[in-house]
């Protein structure tokens, strides 16, 4: 299915920025993934995996980043509905091959809205939070990749990334 919107849905017919009415859309399970992944030297990648660094568990640490994140996105971006998750899991997995931690954020809710938003800000920040806990060690890693995996539930259906 294609997801081309036909129109942008935060701009009135003014042309001024506002909050999407959602009130009419039916309360549907929504979900969404997201995923990115940071890529980092030898050595950082070896105390990651490892767990050896001095300031403790930077995965387990990046996935309650990851979790608070996506549940304060309403307070980030300025135009998302502040709504109740259900769910929301960030997982991630280690590539020796390229000494890259990639991560996914699935978020879920029983709204009239959709989580894309959640699912992002959450892979962000769980992203960033490594970066931040290994920068002392590694300035140069890179985030990338980060974008929308997957969602469904609302009329717009279901999203699948090539």
């Amino acid at each position: 299915m294609s997801d081309t919107p036909t129109e942008l849905t935060h701009f009135n017919a003014a042309g001024n920025a506002h909050m999407v009415d959602v009130g009419d859309k039916a309360v549907t399970h929504r979900v969404a993934v997201a995923g990115g992944k940071i890529t980092m030297l030898p050595a950082t990648y070896e105390m990651v995996c490892a767990g050896t660094h001095k300031k403790g568990d930077v995965l387990g640490i990046a996935r309650v980043a990851g979790i608070m994140a996506a549940k304060k996105t309403s307070e980030l971006i300025p135009l998302c509905h502040p709504i109740g998750l259900t769910r929301v899991d960030v997982d991630f997995v280690t590539h020796d091959a390229d000494t890259s931690v990639e991560c996914r954020v699935r978020a879920e809710v029983h709204s009239q809205t959709g989580v894309e938003m959640e699912a992002l800000i959450g892979l962000q920040v769980a992203l960033a939070t490594i970066y931040d806990m290994c920068k002392a060690v590694d300035r140069g890693m890179q985030m990338t990749d980060i974008r929308l995996l997957e969602k469904s539930g609302g009329k717009s259906g279901h999203y699948l990334a090539d």
